[in-house]
Order: C-alpha cells, then structure tokens, then sequence
C-alpha cells in the first residue's frame, strides 16, 4: 500500500505556517524536514501494518516516537513554546489524517 504522502508535504507546511506565523521564517527549513520524515515513517508504518509486520498498537506507538521527535525539533527553535509546536504539527497532520485513517483502515492521526 504506497501512499503518496510526499504530495501532501506542500499543504502541511502551509498550515504549520499559519499557527508558526512570525516565528515560520525560522522554523520553515526544519519543519520541512520534519514533515518529510513524517510523511517517510508514516508511509513505511502503512506498508508494515498491510503486510501484518506490526499490528495497531505498534504503528500507534511509532507514530508517536515520529511525532515527539517533530516536537522536539520544533521545540528547539528559540521562541517557539509547547504550545505552538503541537498547534502547528497538529495543523501539518490534519493534512494527512484523512489519508492516512483510510489507507490503514483505523484512526492513526
């Protein structure tokens, strides 16, 4: 099951821009990155689960170790707090959730 989550990269980082708003200029290189590590892992844990390599509650669990490591990148970056980091990879992954809970067949994201 390929998804291509790679297209969905522009629409995530448009929507992180919009909570980020004066602090996107700073963070915009490492989102980007971020979000493609995103869109990689989440892509690599739908072809796990379709083959039965893992089950839910093992793609639950890597989603959340990708989705603290954005955190912490995003955390890193002088100026944005707790907040605004989980607001913007919140906004990024409501670009993919509709995508990625339909290819799995559960709610991931």
């Amino acid at each position: 099951m390929a998804l291509d989550l790679a297209a969905l990269i522009p629409g995530m980082l448009g929507a992180a821009a919009g909570v980020l708003d004066q602090k996107w200029p700073a963070a915009r290189a490492f989102a980007e990155s971020e979000f493609r590590k995103t869109t990689e892992n989440l892509d690599l844990i739908a072809r796990l689960f379709a083959d039965g390599e893992i089950d839910e509650q093992q793609a639950r669990l890597l989603f959340d170790l990708q989705r603290s490591a954005s955190r912490t990148v995003l955390l890193s970056l002088q100026g944005i707090g707790l907040i605004a980091a989980d607001e913007a990879i919140n906004a990024a992954l409501g670009v993919l959730k509709g995508t990625v809970n339909a290819a799995l067949g559960f709610a991931l994201i």
